[in-house]
């Protein structure tokens, strides 16, 4: 197999193409790049958190909780997995609680504004739609 490491440096640019393609939902550019990026860097957490992502978008929750949970094992206090893990159990109607609890956490804790507005946004999310009360509910943000 031919020497990659003159690629390792399209590593990220790779890793940015993943989002861009879930969020355009061509989950085959997206598995592609992953695999690209597994090549250059094996065993690099936000490839799971790629992987997550893609599942996200899907709506396959118990499959984006499981690549997140796996990222966390691996590195505990990862943000970015902590708040999309939140985002995927918040969603899932009988582990809302445990999303909103991760959610807050990261909205307390972290000094990431794109982290803690995230986790807000998802927590005023669950508050008006997924537990089903009306608009002018009230919430105190982190």
């Amino acid at each position: 197999m031919e020497d990659l490491s003159k690629y390792d440096v399209d590593f990220f640019l790779f890793l940015e193409s993943v989002f861009v393609a879930a969020n355009q939902a061509d989950e085959d550019a997206a598995d592609k790049l992953l695999k690209a990026c597994e090549l250059l860097r094996q065993g690099n957490n936000f490839i799971g958190i790629g992987r997550g992502y893609v599942h996200l978008l899907k709506l396959e929750l118990k499959a984006a909780c499981q690549h997140f949970e796996t990222v966390l094992q691996e590195e505990p206090d990862n943000e970015l997995a902590t708040t999309l893990l939140g985002v995927a159990l918040s969603l899932t109607p009988d582990m809302v609680s445990k999303g909103e609890q991760l959610l807050e956490k990261v909205g307390t804790t972290t000094s990431n504004t794109q982290a803690k507005e995230t986790a807000n946004t998802m927590l005023d999310f669950v508050a008006q739609f997924v537990k089903k009360q009306g608009p002018d509910s009230t919430r105190t943000k982190l």
